[in-house]
């Protein structure tokens, strides 16, 4: 029987062999174990926010949509969501919406010398306004944004009528759409102020009644995460309602605008884990930071812990060397704003 010859290690490519034996770096295992560090702390650091997030309380998560808002009292292990905004808004809206959704068909082609695409899809858009015109009466808004609204349908129809009559294009039918549009600002303007008007009343009923719910003493202590788009995360009008309701020394730092790329599938847990994030930080912050009150007050608010350094550096590279030995040397912040940045955690 012939002997086995356990040579294989011959026949291994010396670069794969590196490539596939990389804990054997003396170099490389040394950065695993400073990486470690961080791994763990991220760990940590997550499963503090996972059970910090099923003990907040009181707190109410608002989910801007079509309708005014969806409104959640998360309070003590219990939940309770509804639309406080009565459909007068979102009907008011919708009429008011008529010019905006007009030049959404219309926009691909207002540069096209003779592109008349638009005029299927206007045709159908005007068939839906149609309806809508024709039912008007029946649905019951009050008189005053009744009125504007049969105004704005009757002028979109007009228009529709008009481009698609008389074909035009370019700057012609930009001129037509921004008479249109520009005529009925007017009735534009008489729909949002019905609309704001019956935001600012649901809002308000559902408001005193969750406060006289959760007592005067725990609603200091009410965070707030109001969840918008970009586009509306400023000024948002949940948020100017609801401030008002809000013990006014918790207003900055417990009214919280979460600007959010799209809907999330959970508002009220997307909210909820961002909400506890900051509320840890908040801690972390005096705590991982005494000695720099600037520093800590970046870890509790929006600015990266590196953004200042970098930007000193990229003014004068230089500039923030001798700082920082400086500060080693002494072992704490002397004052200067880069030598802060000295020992800093990035997030």
């Amino acid at each position: 029987m012939a002997q086995y010859r356990n040579d294989h290690g011959a026949d291994v490519d010396p670069h794969d062999l590196d490539l596939v034996a990389f804990r054997s770096a003396p170099q490389r295992r040394a950065r695993d174990a400073l990486l470690a560090v961080n791994a763990d702390m991220r760990r940590n650091y997550a499963s503090l926010k996972a059970d910090l997030t099923t003990r907040l309380t009181p707190v109410i998560v608002v989910q801007n949509d079509s309708r005014g808002g969806r409104y959640t009292l998360v309070d003590a292990g219990q939940r309770e969501s509804l639309h406080p905004v009565a459909e007068v808004f979102e009907l008011v809206k919708s009429t008011a919406h008529v010019p905006l959704g007009t030049f959404t068909v219309l926009a691909p082609y207002l540069k096209g010398p003779e592109g008349r695409g638009w005029v299927r899809p206007l045709q159908d858009f005007a068939a839906t306004l149609t309806v809508a015109r024709q039912q008007l009466a029946a649905a019951g808004l009050p008189r005053e944004p009744a009125a504007s609204s049969r105004r704005i349908l009757d002028a979109a129809l007009r228009f529709i009528a008009l481009v698609i009559e008389r074909p035009m294009s370019g700057p012609e039918l930009i001129r037509a759409f921004t008479d249109f549009s520009g005529g009925v600002f007017g009735d534009i303007r008489i729909n949002m102020y019905h609309a704001a008007k019956a935001q600012i009343a649901g809002v308000e009923t559902v408001m005193r009644r969750w406060r006289s719910r959760v007592g005067e003493q725990r609603w200091k202590g009410l965070y707030v995460v109001v969840l918008s788009l970009w586009t509306t995360s400023v000024l948002n009008q949940n948020s100017i309602i609801i401030r008002r309701f809000m013990d006014p020394a918790a207003v900055a730092t417990h009214l919280i605008d979460l600007p959010t790329a799209e809907t999330p599938a959970d508002p009220v847990l997307t909210a909820l884990d961002n909400l506890a994030r900051i509320v840890q930080d908040n801690v972390a912050a005096e705590l991982v930071f005494p000695v720099d009150q600037e520093i800590a007050d970046a870890l509790k608010g929006q600015e990266d812990l590196l953004s200042d350094t970098i930007q000193q550096l990229l003014a004068c590279p230089y500039q923030d060397k001798r700082a920082a030995a400086d500060a080693g040397a002494v072992g704490r912040a002397d004052g200067n704003a880069v030598a802060r940045a000295v020992g800093r955690v990035v997030r």
